[in-house]
């Protein structure tokens, strides 16, 4: 018996699951976000904001994050923290081009970044450094919240 050829998309070595997953929860964490903010969703057809791809990082004092935004400038993004949530969002251009796109996978338009920041946070006192392309943000702890030994006695 012959089995059937996979045809099309070509080899499945450039399929990447976890991307998948990423992508469906970025659009579920939308649509939340639109159901219980009271904000319209994006008509069919209309370019839907995108997450930029980011590392969470948890240090003895700080979170750090960092964003992957290369070409863009630091006047196109706008970082906003409010009732412990931490906004990143802006927009990528499509330049303008003179000759024929074969290929596209860089992702142009409006970007939304969002995270839930913990509750041991300073948001006084957060930090943005756009350097070669990544964005990184400082999110220092409360001093409060930093861990420290408590003495036994008796």
């Amino acid at each position: 018996m012959t089995l059937p050829a996979h045809r099309g998309r070509g080899s499945l070595s450039g399929w990447d699951p976890f991307r998948e997953l990423e992508d469906l929860r970025n659009r579920m964490d939308r649509l939340v976000q639109a159901t219980f903010s009271g904000r319209d969703l994006p008509e069919a057809g209309a370019a839907e904001a995108w997450a930029p791809p980011a590392d969470v990082e948890e240090t003895e004092d700080a979170y750090l994050m960092e964003l992957e935004l290369p070409g863009v400038d630091k006047d196109r993004i706008t970082v906003e923290v409010g009732d412990g949530e931490l906004d990143v969002h802006g927009e990528i251009e499509e330049r303008e081009r003179t000759g024929v796109l074969r290929r596209q996978t860089r992702h142009v338009g409006r970007f939304d970044y969002r995270m839930s920041l913990p509750p041991n946070v300073d948001t006084e006192h957060i930090t943005a450094e756009l350097t070669n392309g990544v964005l990184t943000l400082r999110v220092p702890k409360a001093e409060k919240a930093k861990p420290h030994r408590i003495e036994i006695t008796g």
